[in-house]
């Protein structure tokens, strides 16, 4: 019984290259998660405002969207190891800008947002050729125990990243933080050079207007492909709390907790990514996208109407869990069934329906707050995130009905793979 909840290292012991590119996300995410409770709680020592905080998400949102359609197409015309170790150094001299500003006698806010939108086109840009890569150095039957390891990868450095990072700038300073960060983007990138080149398959398209739409026709003719962004877009957008934390947390007068509340989310992942073995049995991926994200506004709901910080804690923890649940059956209906030669693109819209949503709720969130009141903020968008999903199970039949042993596009991905492999 234990067993078949254990996580399924199938892919991790059959892929080198996939074991380095663990490595190489699982530092990377750690010191990004440290600049990601600095940089909000800098802005707010350096504010004061709910609104400033949540505007992070608006300065993030245009290079997202731009970059993160654009970096897909890059990923299906170039090589996609070298687009992630170009990215990763980037990322490392946004770390540089951030410790020298921190370092300052008065730091400035403009190389905050300058930052913060910088970094937001750098990832869109990574994220696609991350994406595609792993599906080519795993098996196709192993895709869902991958997308539970790259998972679990993610919430290691999202539990000990943010917790640690409550530590360090309380005691150490934001510089320490930034520094940390700066050293895990180094180290990162020593293991991402060490993956096999990726060229482009023969099929792909030039990085052009027209590759983009075409991949943009394709996610279109595919109504459970779009049902999953549609999900995630509308159960991050509604529900996701993270702008209005360090609020909440001189609200519950329980400044000493931010850390946890922010490591809360990713911890409730780690636990669902430390028992996925169940995973790999399930079928019906997209029953199980939709039942997730009703259960992470419900988790998200509660958690705002508590006012005790342990129960919220408890709240956000499971919220986490669920929507690592939902996350982890989208990574497997999307491996599975998207051609090779589109994966890059789609990529690129899969990073805009997880991403965009969190910036826009960012800004939900912090705005609502400065209007309403921070738990108002917090508990109306999870109920309202539980609501949607009720409409959206009624509305979405071809993602509610998919079954990854019948679905045409999974049939033929898996045939494809199995007439390479021979």
């Amino acid at each position: 019984m234990t067993r078949a909840l254990l996580p399924d290292l199938s892919p991790w012991k059959a892929s080198a290259d996939f074991r380095r590119l663990w490595k190489s996300g699982l530092i990377s995410n750690f010191g990004s998660f440290l600049t990601f409770v600095a940089l909000p709680v800098q802005l707010k020592e350096l504010t004061g405002s709910a609104a400033a905080v949540g505007a992070i998400g608006a300065v993030e949102l245009l290079p997202l969207v731009v970059c993160g359609l654009y970096g897909g197409a890059l990923a299906d015309a170039l090589d996609k190891r070298g687009l992630i170790v170009w990215t990763e150094a980037g990322q490392g001299l946004l770390s540089v800008v951030l410790l020298v500003n921190a370092l300052l006698p008065g730091p400035a806010v403009w190389p905050l947002y300058a930052v913060a939108a910088l970094s937001s086109a750098l990832v869109s840009v990574q994220r696609p050729a991350l994406d595609s890569l792993w599906p080519r150095i795993v098996a196709h039957d192993d895709m869902p125990a991958a997308a539970s390891l790259n998972s679990l990868r993610w919430t290691v450095g999202g539990v000990a990243g943010p917790a640690l990072a409550g530590v360090v700038v309380a005691y150490a300073g934001l510089g320490w933080a930034y520094a940390a960060d700066l050293l895990t983007f180094a180290v990162s990138l020593a293991y991402v050079l060490r993956i096999a080149p990726s060229p482009a398959s023969h099929e792909a398209a030039k990085p052009n207007l027209r590759a983009v739409a075409e991949g943009a026709r394709y996610a279109w003719s595919r109504k459970e492909l779009l049902g999953t962004y549609v999900v995630d877009l509308a159960a991050m957008f509604l529900a996701m709390p993270l702008a209005v934390l360090p609020f909440l947390a001189d609200e519950l007068h329980a400044e000493w907790a931010l850390g946890l509340m922010y490591a809360a989310l990713p911890a409730g992942a780690l636990v669902v990514s430390l028992t996925s073995g169940w995973t790999s049995r399930v079928q019906r991926h997209g029953l199980m996208v939709v039942l997730s994200a009703a259960g992470w506004g419900l988790a998200v709901a509660a958690a705002g109407i508590c006012g005790n910080v342990w129960l919220v804690l408890l709240l956000l923890t499971v919220g986490g869990g669920f929507d690592m649940v939902s996350g982890v059956f989208r990574a497997a209906m999307w491996n599975q069934t998207i051609p090779d030669e589109l994966r890059g693109r789609l990529a690129g819209i899969e990073l805009l329906s997880y991403s965009v949503g969190p910036q826009l709720g960012q800004v939900r969130a912090g705005g609502l707050a400065a209007w309403a009141g921070v738990r108002a903020s917090v508990w109306s968008g999870g109920l309202a995130c539980a609501g949607v999903m009720g409409l959206l199970a009624l509305c979405l039949p071809g993602l509610m009905s998919y079954d990854a042993r019948t679905n045409a596009h999974a049939v033929r991905m898996r045939e494809r793979r199995a007439a390479t492999e021979v």
